[in-house]
């Protein structure tokens, strides 16, 4: 033998050790974070049996119960039947003692049932002793890092396999145990020592018990105050709710989930295996579902609302990859967002990410080129980047892929070429169609080809099936209100301010001289007597109160500098397209990292792209969109994953002007979108849900001003 015996069994069974003592430390504080659920569920149990009236308790039992007694004595709800005692129950005349059991064990399985389906919501608001508990048990898991899901299916894996292979290897360790053996044993442990010592060398190279170990460590820390768990929940929501999701089992619908894809192409999604090797993130369930769905289909657009994680699910996507063998892979996206890629790669992963963009760019090239890693250009470096025909890139994506659909423009032109060379594109898009069916086939067309000629316009207007079989194999779609279970709602105020005196001279001035731009802003023309401004500083300063931080968008840069001038110099900002990536983004951390209230200035169009805002809570529009995803986009980049308050929207708005007669014609191109690339579904066509450009519009709309104030 090339191994003494004895030191194979001590190494295997100290890895065994290991292995049964993290599982024992993991389920201990699972263990934790159930206990912490439990009064959650039975309150929220509790609420839900309230608004089940007592009548429904026949269906538990088949309609055998007779519940007209009950009511007639004042059991209107399921609640009231548990709050009460059977004893009090056999009072009620008609009810006898039999009727009173099932009735209350009727009750008990409507409550087991309702506990077990109670979706849980951590509420910053709410930090009492009913949900302290859990955030304290969370933040043990939250905190001991991302490698505790490997570290944990790692020892899964060597307590099924050491456990029998220690067992049996026990008479190959001494000599007394070998002599006294029976010769079937003996046999049995050599070979079971020598799977044994191959098993123990294996998982040294990997540093398998390293791994275990310290993950232990980090699960036995001291439990934190309660102060310190609701500061890091805070920061990091995001990871609390993705965990909350996982361990309440929190799981959206799976149609939802799987984007409505047809079930035979869901089902080899789901078989597709999904390596974590090199992924320090856990994914929830739509999110591996993205991931596989990628990796099935190999040219597809991932077309999830914004803040659903879909960089995560191109990073988990191509950690698989690199599992299998691949080395090289390019990411392309705008410049404003090339510093927040590089900072997920590096947080979720461990492949290494270069930034291909800058003055050090040919540098970072040759690095890349010799070391493999996930390179990450802006869709400008692109057309330069220098990648050796020689060098295989595993798969290349395009953030932000919408920006690529005019096939006349040196940006698609580049992604094309990109495509053709590279099997595997993946496109990350939430507006995948921003105005009508045509634009969302442009972008099939860089990926498949075959399928856009199937996704014509006219065929789209067939129906739902016909354009969801057409798009299926391609394209994948889910909403937050699907899927986030957990998220905040998101409340939309529409704050209407009549034109002041001095607003409505600069408005007529502006439908005078048919200046669409000059009328969609006049109402900040007059700063000082801006009632649209009044209103909105009313609005700042009841979130500072609240201390909530708040966001403030607009098209224009002139109204930002209004709002700029008329906040003081503690507002952040303002973001717009002539300021750096990196500053845009250190701008972003200063205004999240800003204590308790703040606000941040953005040109939506700089603002509502690649960015998140989660630190903000109140969102303000200081005019409509001509588009409406740009302010779809603008809100998402708020109410996202991690948010934990709910996100108040107010758009400030003037009545009989070009604000609501935009909103009135604007709501046609909302629903095409809705459904078309929303719901990943066409649930109906009807006649006037057509397209109509910003050219077309800004006419119709001064056209009817000017006949509406008599100024043509």
């Amino acid at each position: 033998m090339a191994y003494d015996p004895k030191d194979v069994l001590r190494d295997g069974n100290s890895l065994l050790g290991a292995a049964r003592q993290l599982l024992a430390d993991h389920d201990r504080a699972l263990a934790e974070v159930q206990r912490g659920l439990a009064p959650l569920r039975a309150e929220a149990a509790r609420g839900q049996l309230a608004s089940i009236p007592v009548e429904r308790l026949k269906d538990v039992t088949g309609g055998r119960l007779r519940v007209g007694a009950l009511e007639k004595a004042g059991f209107a709800t399921v609640a009231d039947v548990l709050g009460t005692t059977r004893y009090r129950l056999q009072l009620v005349p008609g009810i006898g003692p039999q009727t009173a059991a099932q009735v209350h064990a009727a009750a008990g399985s409507l409550a087991e049932a309702a506990e077990r389906s109670a979706g849980i919501r951590v509420d910053l608001e709410r930090q009492d002793d009913v949900t302290t508990p859990l955030v304290i048990a969370l933040h043990r898991l939250v905190n001991a890092g991302p490698d505790v899901p490997r570290a944990r299916a790692a020892a899964e894996r060597l307590a099924e396999r050491l456990g029998p292979l220690t067992h049996d290897a026990r008479p190959a360790g001494s000599w007394w145990r070998r002599l006294f053996a029976r010769p079937a044993k003996r046999e049995r442990a050599e070979k079971a020592l020598t799977e044994l010592a191959q098993a123990v060398e294996a998982e040294g190279s990997r540093d398998t018990g390293l791994l275990m170990s310290q993950a232990s460590v980090d699960l036995l820390r001291p439990a934190v105050s309660a102060d310190e768990a609701w500061i890091d929940f805070e920061l990091r929501a995001s990871d609390y709710q993705t965990l909350l999701a996982e361990l309440a089992s929190l799981e959206p619908a799976r149609e939802a989930a799987e984007g409505f894809v047809p079930s035979d192409l869901a089902a080899r999604v789901k078989a597709q295996p999904l390596d974590d090797t090199y992924r320090r993130v856990s994914l929830r369930g739509y999110q591996s579902f993205g991931a596989r769905f990628a990796l099935v289909q190999q040219r597809v657009i991932i077309g999830d609302e914004m803040g659903l994680g879909k960089t995560i699910q191109a990073i988990a996507a191509i950690a698989h990859l690199r599992a299998e063998g691949g080395t090289h892979f390019v990411v392309a996206c705008p410049a404003s967002v090339l510093i927040n890629w590089v900072r997920e790669i590096e947080a979720r992963s461990t492949i290494p990410a270069h930034p291909l963009h800058g003055p050090g760019r040919d540098d970072a090239l040759a690095k890349f080129v010799a070391d493999g890693g996930i390179g990450v250009t802006t869709f400008a470096t692109l057309p330069m980047l220098d990648v050796p025909l020689d060098v295989d890139v595993t798969m290349f994506v395009v953030d932000e892929a919408h920006y690529a659909k005019n096939h006349e423009t040196r940006r698609a032109k580049t992604v094309a070429s990109w495509c053709r060379r590279v099997d595997r594109v993946l496109f990350l898009t939430g507006t995948p169609m921003e105005n009508r069916v045509e634009e969302f086939r442009s972008l099939v067309a860089h990926l498949r080809p075959e399928v856009a000629k199937q996704v014509s316009p006219g065929e789209a207007v067939l129906g739902a099936q016909a354009f969801r079989s057409a798009v299926a194999p391609v394209y994948l779609r889910r909403n937050q209100k699907d899927v986030l279970v957990e998220l905040p709602e998101v409340v939309h105020v529409d704050e209407l301010e009549e034109f002041s005196a001095a607003d409505g001279a600069a408005y007529r001035r502006a439908v005078a001289a048919g200046n669409f731009m000059a009328m969609r802003r006049a109402a900040y023309a007059v700063p000082k007597k801006s009632a649209k401004l009044d209103r909105l500083l009313e609005l700042v300063e009841e979130a500072e109160a609240n201390e909530l931080k708040v966001v403030v968008f607009s098209y224009f840069r002139d109204v930002l500098a209004a709002v700029e001038a008329a906040l003081g110099p503690d507002a952040h900002g303002p973001l717009s397209g002539d300021v750096p990536p990196a500053r845009r983004q250190e701008v972003v951390d200063e205004f999240t990292a800003a204590p308790g209230h703040a606000v941040l200035l953005a040109q939506i169009q700089a603002g509502g792209v690649g960015l998140n805002l989660q630190a903000a809570s109140v969102v303000i529009l200081c005019e409509p969109q001509v588009k409406p995803t740009m302010e779809t986009q603008a809100v998402a980049r708020a109410h996202r994953m991690g948010q934990v308050r709910t996100v108040q929207v107010h758009r400030l708005l003037t009545p009989d002007s070009v604000d609501e007669r935009m909103l009135k014609i604007l709501r046609t191109k909302t629903r095409l979108f809705d459904q078309y690339a929303r719901r990943s579904d066409l649930a109906e066509q009807t006649p006037d849900a057509t397209d109509i450009s910003e050219q077309t519009l800004a006419r119709q709309i001064v056209a009817e001003e000017q006949e509406r104030l008599g100024t043509s």
